[in-house]
């Protein structure tokens, strides 16, 4: 009897640890006898796929930050590889984090080429980076892409690419907005901003303050507005201590993750950090404001040197129009980010347009495969077993 398909997953953030539980599910509805090692977190964890290592330790931010832990870097990768190639992996699935995976994909090339290598989320070269694309091709047999415009950058290199969708548009949103609304005292008619502040302490820190100030601004100019923001689990504690002691925020309502989902049905507009968020908001057609710091040095690479696309929101590339109000690095301030959520916040009419418009473009991005975990499962396992039509 031949032996079940063995499949090794890396995920070296919190993103790629939700991605690699969701297709450790699927890999196993597909095929109840696969066997799946790799490297993740607590998600993937609770699915029995237990790292050797925190990796915690690979989340860095911005684009100079990664030259900081470039040894680590090499040194888990080669952990990997060898984890990898001691299981006998069939494939190897290498979710995101760019840098990480690149040379996760180099070591497993050297240490073990008979295993598929299949990138589940390509860079984002379509933004920045175009050659990207090409070193992609060099390294990988298959590229998963969670965005429909993906292929036309990939392929070209010859890199098989299968749009599976994104998960983000085909994750449960499900909330109760009229609940959420009752337990803190805000009735059916207030007037509800979010303003979520992002999920890494970078953001936090560069995005505090012009919030804050808008926040104050928005209190003087339209008192009858309820502020609310929802914290994510990996900012909380500190993002509630900066809150007490700043004035502008004394009636700001705050929760945590297991409310997020109630406060986006409650909402009747958002003033976000950039990011899977605004594509969230945009599916439940929560008309949105997207803002964004880098630190200066960053920023100016990005936008000097990289940066290809007109818009940085998602949402807005797919759509090829300012959907979503961005406002980045200069034009990112207290003043600007308060003009635009009252003007938001005063045209009712603007907002059920937009509203529409918003849940049309996700769902157009959204793809019509199905769940996309259970298409990148089908997508993995044909690669392995040889399905005609597949990438070598």
């Amino acid at each position: 009897m031949a032996r079940p398909v063995r499949i090794y997953i890396a995920a070296a953030e919190a993103s790629g640890d939700m991605l690699g539980a969701e297709l450790i599910d699927a890999l196993r509805r597909a095929d109840p006898n696969v066997e799946i090692a790799g490297m993740g977190g607590a998600e993937m964890a609770r699915r029995g796929v237990v790292s050797t290592f925190d990796i915690s330790e690979l989340s860095v931010f911005g684009l100079l930050d990664g030259v900081r832990i470039v040894r680590l870097v090499h040194e888990r990768a080669e952990q990997a590889a060898e984890a990898a190639a001691q299981f006998s992996a069939d494939a190897a699935v290498l979710i995101d984090s760019w840098g990480f995976m690149l040379r996760l994909a180099w070591k497993l090339e050297a240490r073990a080429p008979d295993i598929k290598r299949i990138k589940y989320v390509g860079p984002q070269v379509f933004a920045a980076r175009r050659g990207r694309a090409k070193v992609l091709a060099r390294h990988v047999d298959h590229l998963l892409a969670i965005h429909p415009f993906d292929a036309e950058y990939f392929e070209p290199h010859g890199l098989k690419t299968t749009f599976v969708g994104n998960p983000a548009l085909a994750r449960d949103l499900s909330g109760d907005g009229p609940a959420f609304r009752k337990r803190h005292g805000i009735g059916p008619e207030d007037e509800l901003l979010l303003m979520l502040l992002g999920s890494r302490r970078g953001e936090l820190e560069r995005l505090f303050a012009p919030f804050a100030a808008a926040a104050g601004r928005l209190r003087e100019a339209r008192p009858q507005t309820r502020l609310v923001t929802a914290l994510a689990p990996s900012i909380a504690v500190q993002a509630r201590e900066m809150i007490a002691a700043e004035p502008a925020f004394s009636n700001l309502v705050v929760v945590d993750a297991p409310e997020r989902l109630d406060a986006f049905h409650a909402a009747d507009a958002a003033l976000a950090c950039s990011g899977t968020v605004t594509l969230e908001l945009a599916r439940l057609g929560v008309p949105t404001i997207a803002a964004y710091r880098l630190g200066w040095m960053n920023w100016a690479l990005a936008r000097f040197i990289l940066m290809k696309a007109k818009y940085i929101s998602l949402v807005n590339i797919a759509a090829d129009e300012m959907l979503i109000p961005e406002y980045v690095q200069m034009d990112c301030t207290g003043d600007r980010l308060a003009e635009a959520a009252y003007a938001m916040l005063e045209d009712a009419r603007g907002r059920d347009a937009l509203s529409e418009r918003l849940r049309e473009v996700t769902q157009l991005m959204a793809g019509e495969g199905g769940d996309p975990a259970t298409v990148a499962a089908r997508a993995v396992l044909d690669l392995v077993r040889g399905a005609p039509g597949d990438a070598a």
